[in-house]
């Protein structure tokens, strides 16, 4: 899963742009950008990939995607079929932190809105949201009649109705974030390109330190700086997360899912997701259903 740097030069000069995307399926493309994107799918399901957060999305999925963190949206298999019905449909807004100004954006009043922005940098997941938020957001694609002006505004308001929004979930980890700060992020990049391309097969330490030419010891050592927890732990997550997307499409059994997702044995699969969500597989189920 290679990474994309997607260049969104408006060349309008808009300050910020609000597209409409309608398609058989949404593109699987890897990709990061410097402008903060905000998101709300209208129509469609499957897996969704924010930084190292590999979550189930479908109708009704809010996020606020920070600056440079990468994102894909995958949809379910079904979309590809050749005789489909399906489609999928999502409205995209992309913005920077100071696309009204340095000033502006740092102005007492803006606080709550320039907080939300810093959020977001590990990507938000936003629940149980107002109708007339949705609906605010909706007709910034949907409202032709609007200025330029007035679509401003709408913007702020829906950003600063996110801003006090109580029911929201933060998506990455930060060592995965603060990686991509970096200046030299060439290594970091292809090692999570190789992780996120091989989690569900038998990988290793030594597996990784070889992509990047490290030895297995310097290797570990470099990660768990950065991460602040051990290669296999990392892992883990990311496989418990997939595992996660699978228990709630309710197409696999258990045992299926823990040798899909990259685990030897069903009882290390169920340590591990215990240990990572704080319940078993079937209780995650029972919850999710719930």
């Amino acid at each position: 899963m290679k990474l994309h740097f997607l260049d969104r030069t408006n060349s309008q000069l808009n300050s910020f742009s609000v597209t409409r995307n309608r398609h058989p399926h949404f593109l699987k493309v890897w990709h990061y950008h410097p402008e903060l994107e905000l998101v709300i799918i209208l129509q469609s399901t499957g897996t969704r990939f924010i930084g190292d957060s590999i979550e189930r999305f479908e109708k009704g999925d809010m996020v606020l995607i920070g600056a440079n963190l990468p994102h894909m949206w995958m949809n379910d298999e079904l979309y590809f079929s050749k005789d489909t019905q399906l489609y999928a449909d999502a409205i995209s807004i992309h913005f920077r932190q100071d696309f009204l100004g340095e000033d502006f954006i740092n102005a007492f009043e803006m606080k709550p809105i320039k907080e939300l922005m810093q959020r977001a940098a590990l990507g938000i997941s936003f629940s149980k949201l107002e109708q007339r938020t949705i609906s605010e957001f909706k007709s910034l694609a949907e409202n032709t009649s609007l200025s330029p002006w007035e679509k401003t505004l709408a913007l702020l308001n829906v950003l600063g109705q996110l801003s006090g929004h109580q029911d929201y979930k933060v998506l990455s980890t930060a060592g995965f974030k603060n990686s991509f700060d970096k200046v030299d992020n060439g290594n970091l990049k292809r090692i999570y390109e190789f992780i996120f391309e091989n989690f569900s097969r038998p990988i290793s330490a030594k597996d990784v330190a070889e992509v990047v030419h490290m030895n297995t010891a310097a290797f570990s050592r470099f990660f768990k700086r950065i991460h602040r927890k051990t290669f296999t732990s990392y892992l883990n997550e990311i496989r418990v997360g997939y595992a996660c997307k699978l228990l709630i499409e309710k197409k696999h059994k258990v045992i299926s899912i823990c040798y899909e997702c990259g685990f030897n044995n069903i009882s290390n699969f169920n340590r591990q997701f215990k240990l990572i969500k704080g319940m078993t597989p079937t209780e995650f189920v029972n919850k999710h259903i719930s």
